[in-house]
């Protein structure tokens, strides 16, 4: 049966056929691809780009953060935008904005201009992730079907962040550090193009007003945290700055707590924290993500500055939790579809509290078997996770909101990079005097245990979520959003 011919502002794109969704599917999954690739790659590349842009150890966790702080910022902003504007434009405008920026990005003379250009590739990645969460949600309307898609939409994320370590290390070995950012570019062309094609417009009937005070305090509650966490060494966890950060940072948060809840159509509608699904979907985010992005920030320095491998060689180290997570992410999916939440996230849980156990007992000898193994755990892990967290997200929420939903699920994602790199780091690089290389194996222990930490955490949210009283919280937050939401 052919799709029918939609054309109008607000095309129910629930109605196209089996195949054109799937070509939907996959055209959103490839702005996912390049936006995790990137993530992960510029990783394996951080020793290089220290080098040739001669920064500290703090700007290369800038490097990191300043993308991943925008983002999070951003993304309820993005998803709100497409459900008001219309999602397909919105995407668009993404794909341009994000492949512009990977050229700024490339050009780089010094860890400065870096830094700013990975903050408006940023703002491009904040129109993409929950805008294209919200056409999948909307395209794949029924119950398992829409977790099976969201499986594959996890797969993307799992693969995406897991390759980037491989395909950044092979082409800083052959080109240099700023081809990871090249390759940005044909990738955001094509999907530029298929977007035109095949996603019709769609749009919110009832979208949220635009939220500029809370917009801001979470832009300011985030950034200031952070430089707390990544100046504190440098600084002094006591001077003026870094306190001024923390005491700066709280004031944010209680500001946005009060702002948000007596809007009408706040940017985070509080309402959603009385769902447990949808809590256990931001907790187990931020931790599994912390887990995550610590771990490729300290682990591409460890097998380079420590151990001597060269990127490439970094790159193919990961090779084990590339493949793991390639295999568990649409499992991790068909999981959730047909038996729930719980297995796959307490699973996921288990997977990285090993993982961080074996990493803590690393140091210059390890063995790249042991390595490899404690790797095979993460990647088994993180892709268990993904797949649950989202269905979570959104599956309790009435569609109209699905970007708003999906859009506070990848931004705890990238709040949980931000912290991990921003708090492991901090730890490790405590323990260090000296260049970063100098007893970092060591030195990474105690955020090792951290990463077994977030382990545990995840498969206790994974057994709270699951049970009959979670579920009907969900429900309800669901009735009553939807009630208030009636003319």
């Amino acid at each position: 049966m052919n799709s029918p011919i939609l054309t109008g502002p607000v095309a129910d794109i629930s109605e196209l056929g089996m195949r054109h969704r799937m070509a939907i599917l996959a055209t959103c999954c490839l702005s996912l691809f390049i936006v995790g690739i990137d993530t992960s790659g510029v990783n394996v590349a951080l020793p290089a780009i220290g080098s040739g842009l001669g920064a500290s150890a703090s700007q290369l966790q800038w490097v990191i953060d300043a993308y991943t702080l925008v983002l999070a910022s951003l993304l309820m902003l993005g998803g709100s935008l497409g459900d008001r504007l219309g999602r397909k434009r919105v995407f668009q405008v993404g794909l341009t904005v994000f492949g512009l920026a990977s050229i700024l990005c490339s050009l780089a003379v010094s860890p400065e201009m870096l830094i700013g250009a990975r903050m408006v590739q940023a703002v491009g990645g904040a129109m993409l992730n929950p805008v294209a969460m919200s056409i999948i949600t909307n395209t794949f309307t029924e119950p398992k079907e829409r977790a099976r898609a969201i499986g594959m939409w996890g797969t993307a994320i799992g693969v995406s962040m897991a390759l980037g370590p491989l395909v950044g290390g092979a082409l800083v070995d052959g080109i240099g550090w700023e081809a990871i950012f090249w390759l940005n570019v044909p990738v955001c062309l094509t999907a530029i193009v298929a977007t035109a094609i095949l996603i019709p417009e769609s749009k919110a009937p009832h979208p949220r007003r635009p939220d500029p005070a809370g917009q801001l305090l979470i832009l300011v509650f985030l950034a200031t945290l952070t430089y707390g966490i990544i100046e504190g060494r440098s600084l002094g966890w006591t001077s003026g700055p870094v306190t001024g950060a923390f005491a700066l940072s709280a004031v944010a948060l209680i500001a946005f707590l009060l702002v948000e809840s007596r809007r009408r159509e706040p940017l985070l509608d509080l309402r959603f924290f009385r769902s447990v699904p949808f809590d256990s979907a931001v907790i187990g985010a931020i931790l599994a993500f912390s887990a995550m992005g610590g771990f490729l920030f300290l682990n591409t320095l460890y097998l380079q500055q420590a151990r001597g491998l060269s990127p490439l060689q970094a790159g193919l180290m990961t090779l084990p939790m590339a493949v793991a997570n390639a295999v568990f992410s649409p499992l991790s999916g068909r999981l959730v579809g047909d038996r729930g939440a719980r297995l796959p996230m307490v699973g996921a849980g288990i997977m990285v509290l090993i993982a961080g156990a074996m990493l803590t007992q690393t140091d210059l000898g390890t063995s790249m078997f042991y390595l490899g193994v404690a790797y095979l755990f993460l990647g088994i892990g993180l892709g268990l996770v993904n797949a649950p967290i989202t269905n979570a997200a959104v599956s309790g929420m009435p569609r109209t909101q699905a970007g708003v939903a999906s859009a506070i699920a990848s931004t705890s994602r990238q709040v949980g990079i931000s912290l991990g790199v921003a708090v492991f780091g901090a730890v490790a690089f405590a323990g260090i005097d000296g260049p970063v290389g100098n007893g970092l194996a060591t030195a990474s222990h105690p955020a090792w245990v951290l990463m077994a930490l977030c382990g545990a955490g995840i498969v206790v949210v994974g057994y709270v979520s699951t049970g009959r009283w979670a579920t009907a919280t969900a429900e309800r937050t669901r009735e009553r959003i939807t009630a208030s939401a009636q003319p």
